[in-house]
């Protein structure tokens, strides 16, 4: 079954100035999917996102949005895509419904109201929907925003950050509209810091590193490349160097040793490491050991491990 990509984008580059943000970006997005553009800061992702929608022209390389060329096309890539930003981009002084309205008729829209009233309905916003959107609330407003976004029914929907600083019950609300526009067939390009979101909405995610795509797949294609997280409870603190010695063997990376609980634990870089071996080399070496665990990889273990621990994450 042949593959069709709502983006593509192919050695996509970008300077300014000195600085070198992107350097060869080659993404592939499936249409009607989730993906999740993750990195650390300074990777490239929020640049990659300018020139998919428009904002920037590429230096060099190329990429379809929608069916359509990037730089040929802008015009109709833009009336293809929807874009919610890091930052609400409705008026405070207008109603929601307003805000709305306004949207609607600046894209030509003949049932203005109606397309108002329907986002206001699905996004839980009628009773609020004549007061100024100042009086919002933060997770109200980012789905007012989210709403605005949605005006034109997009077949594209680029989301950076959508749920950056909101309250549990907010981002819950926003992840089920992520969910159910996939459903409607829409494909949606997700940036985030919250890697725990990434792993419950993206079909697929693209870790950016360095101004290019360092790896791709999805949540458990890119766990599978990592090990678990090796944890071990001994009987003293003179058993926490032998079990160290045994973890750092078995994972290929430095134990944090803990000596107020007695415990040991490392975070693994050979995904065939299981429980039963891990207790035979700690028997082998004469270890008295207590307990011993594997937590299975995170998302966040995959970030660490493969940009390097010492980075920030970002969206």
């Amino acid at each position: 079954m042949t593959t069709t990509y709502a983006v593509l984008s192919e050695g996509l580059e970008k300077r300014f100035g000195e600085v070198r943000a992107l350097r060869g970006l080659d993404l592939a997005v499936a249409e009607g999917t989730v993906c999740g553009l993750l990195g650390p800061n300074g990777a490239g992702k929020t640049t990659a996102v300018r020139l998919l929608t428009t904002l920037l022209r590429p230096d060099a390389g190329s990429a379809r949005v929608a069916g359509h060329d990037l730089v040929r096309e802008a015009a109709a890539v833009r009336r293809r895509i929807g874009v919610t930003g890091q930052y609400a981009s409705v008026d405070g002084d207008l109603t929601g419904r307003q805000n709305l309205r306004l949207f609607a008729r600046l894209h030509r829209l003949r049932d203005a109201s109606a397309r108002a009233d329907e986002l206001l309905d699905r996004f839980g916003l009628t009773e609020a929907a004549d007061r100024p959107a100042s009086t919002f609330s933060g997770g109200m407003r980012r789905r007012l925003d989210l709403a605005a976004s949605l005006v034109r029914r997009p077949e594209v929907l680029f989301l950076d950050e959508p749920t950056t600083g909101l309250d549990p019950a907010s981002r819950n609300r926003i992840w089920d509209a992520v969910r159910a526009l996939k459903e409607e067939g829409t494909t949606v390009l997700l940036t985030t810091q919250y890697l725990e979101e990434a792993d419950r909405l993206a079909d697929d995610i693209a870790l950016v590193d360095r101004g290019r795509v360092a790896h791709t797949g999805s949540p458990a294609e890119l766990k599978a490349l990592v090990g678990a997280y090796a944890e071990v409870v001994v009987a003293d603190t003179e058993a926490m160097g032998p079990a160290a010695a045994v973890l750092d063997r078995l994972t290929g990376t430095e134990p944090v040793l803990d000596p107020d609980r007695c415990t040991v634990g490392a975070a693994g870089t050979d995904p065939t490491l299981t429980l039963p071996r891990l207790v035979r080399e700690l028997d082998a070496a004469g270890v008295p050991l207590l307990d011993a665990s594997l937590r299975p990889p995170t998302l966040d273990d995959v970030f660490l491990r493969l940009t390097g621990e010492n980075k920030e994450v970002a969206a």
